[in-house]
């Protein structure tokens, strides 16, 4: 029983090899058939590539010249008998080069994000102990269609933002903000001053090719700043 398990088990692994040997050299990927489309982000821009063709390039037979026969010199005899010299001069071969031509397509865009301003109310001198709003420009989707090599590429980033105050505190929501009645984003100071107010918007994304749609590689983060001055309130005394 063990010797027709291992025979079997043998047999099994040549099975194997054979059909990964067997495999159409079409299976891998070589952007010749469709093109090969790519989205990531690069020192806070989005990159776009797009490439066809294989990579090869057409081979063709080096073309030799064959050589023409030249005639041999001969020279009739003098009165004195002298020896006759037969000189045979040896063709020079000519081979013709021949320019490869490339049958690779390929491009490369660079796409910016929009970038925000920081508002706030009130404008004037917000008070100590009282709430301030705050909002941004900036757009709660970034979309673009782009037409490169002949293929087009639907790329779609959202962002999230992650506000620091300036007293230490931290606050990150999905949403732009919005002046008042609306008070989606608001910090109350406790102490009077000037403080240094910055806004990170993160972008995350992906793209559509061809109907299927694909994360984009990386993460890109613009930095807003804004100046806002604390003041205490006057207080009164009343009898």
């Amino acid at each position: 029983m063990a010797h027709l398990s291992s025979r079997h088990m043998k047999r099994l692994l040549i099975a194997i090899l054979f059909l990964a040997l067997a495999t159409p050299s079409e299976a891998i990927a070589d952007c010749s058939s469709s093109a090969c489309v790519d989205v990531f982000t690069q020192n806070n821009q989005i990159i776009i590539t797009a490439k066809k063709g294989n990579g090869g390039s057409a081979t063709k037979k080096p073309v030799v010249t064959k050589p023409k026969p030249q005639p041999t010199l001969w020279f009739p005899p003098k009165p004195k008998p002298v020896p006759t010299v037969k000189r045979t001069y040896k063709p020079r071969v000519r081979v013709k080069k021949v320019v490869t031509k490339s049958v690779n397509l390929s491009d490369r865009l660079i796409k910016m994000v929009p970038t925000g301003t920081i508002a706030y109310q009130p404008e004037f001198e917000p008070l100590v102990h009282v709430p301030v709003i705050f909002w941004c420009d900036l757009p709660s989707i970034f979309q673009s269609r782009v037409n490169i090599i002949g293929e087009v590429i639907d790329v779609a980033l959202r962002p999230g933002f992650a506000w620091q105050w300036g007293d230490g505190e931290i606050f990150t929501t999905t949403q732009s903000g919005a002046p008042y009645p609306n008070q989606q984003i608001t910090h109350t100071y406790k102490q009077p001053g000037t403080y240094t107010v910055t806004l990170i918007a993160t972008w995350n994304g992906n793209f559509k090719h061809n109907g299927a749609t694909r994360a984009i590689t990386g993460t890109i983060k613009i930095p807003s700043f804004a100046v806002i001055t604390v003041v205490a309130a006057n207080t009164r005394f009343t009898k």
